[in-house]
């Protein structure tokens, strides 16, 4: 079965069997659920929801699906097209809407697709409104509308111009000192929306742009989650282009990695790590990041004289814990950054800006920034699952094995070593379980994380 159901909404490979996939009549039923939601909690006679895409193969057909679902329950449509995840985002408040919708499955492969659902905020949704969702969707309460009652469409295809301008206005972005500082940048779009807006916002930074894999063609060129081992052919280009840097994101843009002048990885983890340090040494606060990310942004925090806290896995928990403690930057380690003077949601374009106005400040190199901040290293492991596999079972197992440790049971199970931690959890969107590992080398990340891959097939008797 490879439809996820969860609190942040549906995700699935296209065609198959109704239920078991991301079919039209998944799609149709999931965006019922979502709509009937939307009505059930307002009391306007009208509603509008804002729907953008990626550039998936699969984007139209379930964009069509997903619009005219909404347009049958009596909501107005505000159609973005091609799209980015912080793009609606940041669409749905400006254009006062009840809600949005990204269709995009994010970093998974070109057979998917997804519906990730956002409330009049342009955040994700909480948990007990998900579940409210998944609720309606199972007992099919569907009411739609009568023929005058019908939703309207109104097309929109300017935000991702809108959206670089709102980065360049941001009181820590300086187009002028980027400018200043004549960079050469790679940019990989993984033939997505991210070839189009990644670009557009240097161009206008003053930055000279080589692109690669930058047509929105929905084929994506290599893996589109943006790991050391799908990226080659960037980190080879950075070199020959002699770049200053190269810049991946995956399809829906929300997740940002760099490749260091030398054509080395910077690290997706050090992606937050930098952005926080240049904007924790401008603004003094805190920062949260979710327990799989690297103890550098701690370190970093506490530098600046912050404090830093761990939420659990998910950017709406990210977003909860920032909240709470009035944090001025925080994210995920997949090179997810959150900036709430923007708003409160991934956005690779904000990282972007930031990033290099930080650099245009310094006299160093990508690379040697790298070197500059504290050295972790990790290793990203999974393990497939089977429904004859007891996940919780399994997590039970480990936490009472590694009882006498430091342990956090917030998500899934962290068990944190004076020097090194592991982290297991089982993916809301993949049928995997994670686990994550840090140490002081890569070696011990690596050997760490082929040690906890055994106990764990040991366990669950693979």
């Amino acid at each position: 079965m490879t439809l996820i159901k969860s609190i942040s909404g549906i995700r699935g490979t296209i065609g198959g069997k109704v239920g078991d996939n991301l079919t039209p009549v998944d799609a149709v039923k999931f965006a019922s659920a979502y709509g009937t939601f939307l009505k059930n909690n307002s009391e306007k006679e009208k509603l509008k929801v804002v729907i953008g895409r990626d550039a998936r193969i699969s984007g139209p057909m379930i964009h069509n699906l997903v619009q005219n679902t909404l347009i049958g329950l009596g909501i107005d449509i505000i159609d973005l097209g091609l799209s980015t995840t912080p793009t609606v985002e940041i669409a749905v408040p400006l254009e006062k809407a009840d809600g949005g919708i990204i269709l995009t499955a994010s970093h998974n492969p070109k057979q998917w697709n997804a519906l990730k659902l956002l409330n009049s905020k342009g955040e994700f949704l909480s948990g007990n409104d998900g579940a409210k969702i998944l609720e309606i969707a199972e007992t099919e309460a569907f009411n739609f509308s009568d023929v005058d009652s019908l939703g309207e469409v109104t097309d929109n295809s300017s935000y991702m111009d809108i959206h670089i301008d709102e980065v360049l206005g941001l009181s820590l972005v300086n187009a002028d000192a980027v400018k200043a500082r004549n960079f050469k940048v790679v940019v990989d779009g993984v033939n997505s929306s991210g070839g189009i807006v990644i670009p557009d916002l240097l161009e206008q930074m003053g930055v000279e742009v080589v692109k690669l894999y930058c047509e929105p063609n929905g084929h994506f060129p290599h893996n589109p989650e943006p790991l050391k081992e799908h990226l080659g052919d960037i980190c080879k280009l950075v070199v020959e282009e002699k770049a200053d840097l190269g810049i991946v994101v995956d399809p829906d843009v929300d997740r940002l990695a760099f490749i260091s002048n030398d054509g080395e990885m910077f690290g997706e983890e050090y992606t937050l790590v930098a952005v926080a340090d240049y904007v924790l040494g401008r603004t003094k606060g805190n920062t949260v990041s979710n327990m799989s990310s690297s103890r550098a942004l701690r370190d970093i925090t506490v530098k600046h004289g912050g404090t830093y806290q761990a939420s659990a896995v998910g950017e709406v928990n990210v977003v909860t814990l920032m909240k709470e403690t009035n944090a001025v930057i925080g994210g995920e380690g997949n090179g997810g950054i959150i900036y709430p003077e923007s708003h409160y949601g991934r956005d690779s374009l904000v990282g972007v800006a930031l990033f290099l106005t930080h650099l245009a400040n310094l006299d160093m190199t990508v690379a040697q920034l790298r070197a500059s901040y504290p050295q972790y290293f990790m290793s990203k492991n999974k393990i497939e699952l089977t429904p004859q596999i007891d996940v919780d079972l399994i997590l039970k197992a480990m936490t009472e094995k590694y009882e006498k440790e430091d342990i956090s049971t917030i998500d899934g199970v962290k068990i944190d070593f004076p020097t090194e931690w592991v982290h297991l959890r089982k993916s809301n969107t993949e049928p995997i379980i994670r686990i994550y590992t840090e140490a002081s080398t890569q070696k011990g990340a690596d050997v760490l994380a082929e040690r906890f891959v055994n106990e764990l097939k040991d366990i669950a008797g693979i």
